[in-house]
């Protein structure tokens, strides 16, 4: 497997070494250069596979050998050891729940595989790394827990102050250990371009830097595997199916974009996002323009003023953006837009959602999985298309108990993974969003 950057400056690399590295040396995200492809008979195999072993088939197929065999079904059974409910809403819609891994977050699933392949990889060569990733919500709580007590690499997880929930922060603040969580006093967006700038700094190569955002192509290559799963354990190929996807940083969107490239016959990607309607915009319009400072919703992981896996979803389709936005090639806009749908969501719309699911099918749903759904809706009346549907559900809806609770008098119930992390103590640093300090605070904590 190689994989080239979306800048075009960087020298192709192994899967290894862009899962090691992160961000390309140009500031581009890897991209695979191919994909294999799934045959019918390969995808009917799945059907009544457990998740563990669909996920070794796929990614023994997409990594071909640079993981041993007997490692990589270690590694696999591992990372996905609980369930991946798929709860039908009515004839033609599905909700695929990805909130039933130790964070009660869709983020497990890429944090995970990518936490036990770093690990591999470093072990196999007696190396360290410092991880850096921003979060806006439960990639921080993800990727901490996936990369807890793995003695050679730390992880430095920067949150927005303002804008996680109070769950999703003290998952991230109450394990210590190689752990360190920094509250910063701004936007995600802040966060992340600190944390893309650190990369980049020459100063700071010594450190061995890496990411676990979805800036990583190892997050995205695991995420592809539900949307494979859920096809097989649904249709029977080749019928097609749609896909609706709360969706912020747009790494969730791109994992359905390479299930589709290997195979599986997605009719419709459906990106739904928040207020933050930067992507709407650029396939309405064709002009990209971010938001900043990005806005605050109820669907506080989806709060993204400009999407960085933007650029893959360019790259595929032809086109050239770089880290900053800039559109240097434009893509096939005509293609995009038959491939994918991107509709923004209100936070009222949110809130009568969330309502009118549970009042509705009996079923309890959180802020971004309603997004999700009303997405869905909103592209059915738009174009009236009733395709058996799969949207999915990110998070547990006890991670926003307070939404839940106005909209539908119900407490959701916590899983175990957040009732103990209720009484723990926390510890966090406090930041603002000057670059040179934070830089400064690296040198100080990794010196």
């Amino acid at each position: 497997m190689k994989l080239y950057s979306t800048n075009l400056k960087a020298p192709e690399v192994s899967f290894q070494e862009a899962l090691i590295t992160g961000l390309a040396p140009d500031r581009g995200l890897y991209m695979p250069k191919s994909l294999p492809t799934f045959s019918k008979e390969e995808i009917d195999s799945f059907k009544d596979a457990p998740y563990p072993e669909i996920a070794y088939r796929v990614l023994s197929k997409v990594l071909d050998g640079e993981v041993d065999d007997e490692s990589l079904k270690a590694i696999t059974y591992d990372a996905y050891n609980y369930d991946v409910p798929l709860e039908k809403m009515d004839e033609q819609t599905y909700i695929m729940r990805l909130d039933r891994g130790p964070t009660a977050s869709f983020k497990d699933f890429a944090a995970r595989m990518m936490a036990r392949l770093m690990q591999y990889y470093l072990s196999k060569e007696n190396k360290s790394l410092t991880i850096l990733t921003a979060t806006s919500g439960d990639t921080g709580s993800a990727v901490a827990h996936a990369f807890y007590g793995l003695d050679n690499i730390k992880v430095i997880v920067l949150f927005p102050t303002d804008e996680v929930s109070d769950r999703q922060r003290k998952q991230m603040t109450t394990l210590n250990e190689n752990i360190t969580a920094i509250s910063i006093d701004g936007k995600f967006d802040d966060c992340q371009a600190m944390v893309k700038q650190a990369f980049a700094d020459e100063d700071l190569k010594h450190f061995n830097l890496s990411s676990a955002n979805s800036i990583n192509i190892g997050r995205l290559v695991p995420q592809s595997i539900y949307y494979i799963y859920s096809y097989a354990r649904l249709r029977n190929y080749p019928e097609e199916i749609i896909f609706s996807i709360p969706s912020g940083n747009f790494g969730n969107m791109m994992g359905c974009v390479l299930a589709r490239t290997m195979g599986i016959p997605v009719k419709m990607i459906i990106a739904s996002v928040n207020e933050n309607d930067e992507v709407p915009h650029f396939l309405s319009t064709g002009d990209y323009e971010k938001i900043v400072p990005s806005k605050n919703c109820l669907s506080n992981a989806m709060n993204v003023g400009h999407p960085s896996n933007l650029s893959r979803l360019i790259a595929i389709y032809g086109g050239e953006m770089d880290e900053k936005g800039n559109i240097s090639k434009e893509p096939d806009m005509e293609k995009l837009r038959k491939d994918i749908y991107s509709g923004s969501v209100t936070d009222d719309e949110t809130k009568a959602t969330i309502k009118e699911v549970y009042e509705k099918y009996g079923i309890l749903i959180e802020p971004h999985g309603a997004v999700g759904i009303k997405g869905l809706l909103d592209f059915r009346s738009q174009t009236g298309d009733n395709t058996l549907a799969v949207t999915l559900e990110t998070a547990d809806p006890a991670k926003f108990p307070e939404h839940v609770r106005n909209e539908t008098g119900i407490e959701p119930e916590l899983p175990q993974s957040l009732k103990e992390i209720e009484a723990r103590e926390e510890h966090m640093d406090y930041l603002g969003t000057d670059y040179a300090s934070f830089k400064e605070y690296l040198k100080e904590k990794l010196g």
